[in-house]
């Protein structure tokens, strides 16, 4: 199969022209010109753009369906819903609720990462929001639930998921916090999170191992002139890549620029989306044992914490653009850097010959008319 004629992103995220074969799910060849027969199937993509699939590796729902159901369909109806927004590729989220429940998640993504459904985006690992996390700062996740940072619970969950757990979130100011990070990166990335560090704890942290921090700038302590905080501490140290949740309601677009500025290639972009995304606002959702409601396109619990978000990575580039981020670096932080952060930048995330044909076809106002999986 042929794609001709396009504007496309190439490997180094430069707009640039030309054609692109695919074969048996995979990029072929890239280039100008490229020559087929009349028996080959041809798309023109003239006057379009071709993008990476998008990559999120942190959602815990949509469409309906939360990861922490516990079942084969609730991940299969997220992948089919993820499918339609341009999403090829996700880590299906856990929240901190109870052990049972977190088990029977990690099975059924691991049923569903083994033998992937072809009509749905596909799941590429799985990332644990907790319960490794701190009172404090726990936001939406449910108090009572939460646990002392413990490696071998963690190394069940991890051998339960057959190795699938990407991604494992810590608040490592909690005591044996530092330890837990130094043995669970030999298992997956670690990442700071719903923490109530300051600048000097969160930079031991990282000594220790962590290279990721979960939804920058919520659930953590801030950049302030004289306490840095675990903001300062991650723009202060390159081995540290950020999420951002760019739905233009848990950061204010000026943040988002400044974030990007200082971070550039260490953003990725995440929706942190809950089951509400994708159903009509007003009704009562459940999300890790609580009761969410949504308004206006904001998602919080009765006392008003902000509970995730109902938003999807398209939405989110689109907002990026109108935020005044380059269409480029704004692709590349929900696509190759999300690759990177889960260690799959060789197989997905970027228009490069042998990688997955995960591509998207945009218009010229970025909506989008044609999805290769």
């Amino acid at each position: 199969m042929f794609l001709i004629n396009a504007r496309y992103l190439d490997k180094d995220f430069r707009l640039v022209e030309g054609d692109l074969e695919l074969e048996e799910g995979r990029i072929k060849r890239v280039g100008e010109s490229l020559s087929y027969t009349a028996e080959d199937m041809v798309v023109d993509c003239r006057g379009y753009t071709v993008i990476p699939g998008f990559v999120d590796v942190h959602i815990h729902g949509c469409g309906g369906a939360d990861t922490c159901d516990g079942s084969r369909e609730a991940i299969d109806t997220m992948a089919r819903f993820l499918l339609q927004k341009g999403v090829t590729s996700f880590c299906p989220t856990t929240m901190t609720t109870d052990k049972e429940i977190i088990e029977g998640a990690l099975l059924s993504a691991r049923e569903c990462m083994e033998a992937p459904i072809e009509d749905g985006a596909r799941v590429v690992g799985i990332n644990m929001e907790g319960p490794f996390i701190s009172r404090e700062r726990k936001g939406a996740q449910r108090e009572e639930a939460i646990l002392a940072p413990d490696i071998d619970l963690f190394r069940h969950f991890h051998e339960l998921s057959g190795s699938a757990v990407k991604l494992i979130a810590l608040a490592p100011e909690q005591p044996g916090g530092y330890e837990f990070a130094e043995r669970a990166k030999e298992l997956c990335a670690v990442s700071i999170a719903h923490t109530t560090a300051n600048y000097q704890e969160a930079k031991r942290s990282f000594d220790c191992g962590i290279t990721h921090a979960t939804h920058l700038f919520n659930a953590m302590s801030g950049l302030n002139h004289r306490d840095p905080g675990v903001v300062g501490a991650v723009f202060d140290d390159d081995r540290v890549l950020a999420e951002l949740i760019c739905d233009g309601i848990h950061i204010h677009p000026a943040v988002v620029r400044t974030a990007f500025r200082e971070l550039g290639d260490r953003v990725l972009v995440i929706s942190d989306s809950m089951r509400a995304n994708g159903l009509p606002e007003g009704e009562a959702f459940d999300l890790g044992g609580q009761m969410v409601t949504v308004r206006d396109g904001k998602a919080t619990l009765e006392d008003g914490t902000i509970a995730g978000s109902v938003t999807n990575l398209h939405q989110e580039v689109k907002n990026l653009v109108s935020f005044g981020i380059p269409f480029e670096q704004a692709v590349k932080a929900a696509t190759l850097i999300p690759a990177r952060s889960i260690g799959m930048e060789e197989e997905i995330g970027s228009i490069e010959e042998g990688k997955r044909a995960d591509l998207l076809v945009l218009d010229e106002e970025l909506n989008i008319v044609a999805v290769y999986h």
